[in-house]
């Protein structure tokens, strides 16, 4: 599986078509798109970016990858092995108790990156290209821990 990592902040799926309006922590505006990404509150938000919107991961900067056969990002928040975290996701998405959702429309794949990076270099660091069709989407996310010594974070996505 690949793995998604940030320097400390967010990550954010941003749809491939606005990346190239997604300045990251450059910009010379007294905020920048990277500040407004760290301003989320809670698991998840949706920030403007060009003509659509992108969806933050908030809470904390875990390592987080995609599972399309649940439709859902996992974020690895403690496990001792890549088997055992992926282990519990079924159990945790059974178990989940889920925070309100928002609806997100998007024109097609995100690429989940960093949100400290400008989306024309996103590709220069960690980034995955998720397989979104386009369309609104409910997400919703929960903290989860499905063993003893496994916690993991999901943000899951449904199609409306």
């Amino acid at each position: 599986m690949e793995w998604v990592e940030s320097g400390g902040g967010p990550l954010i799926a941003v749809p491939e078509t606005v990346l190239p309006f997604w300045a990251g922590a450059d910009g010379d505006e007294t905020v920048s798109d990277y500040d407004r990404a760290c301003e989320v509150d809670g698991r998840v938000g949706l920030l403007p970016v060009g003509d659509s919107a992108a969806l933050v991961l908030g809470d904390e900067p875990a390592s987080t990858s995609y599972l399309p056969e649940h439709r859902a990002f996992v974020r690895w928040g403690a496990a001792d092995s890549e088997d055992e975290l992926l282990a519990g996701v079924d159990k945790a998405l059974a178990t989940a108790v889920w925070e309100a959702e928002v609806h997100w429309t998007v024109p097609g794949p995100v690429v989940l990156f960093d949100a400290a990076w400008p989306g024309n270099d996103c590709v220069r660091t960690d980034h995955l290209k998720v397989a979104l069709d386009p369309g609104r989407y409910a997400v919703r996310a929960a903290q989860v821990q499905p063993g003893a010594e496994t916690w993991l974070g999901l943000v899951q996505l449904r199609r409306l």
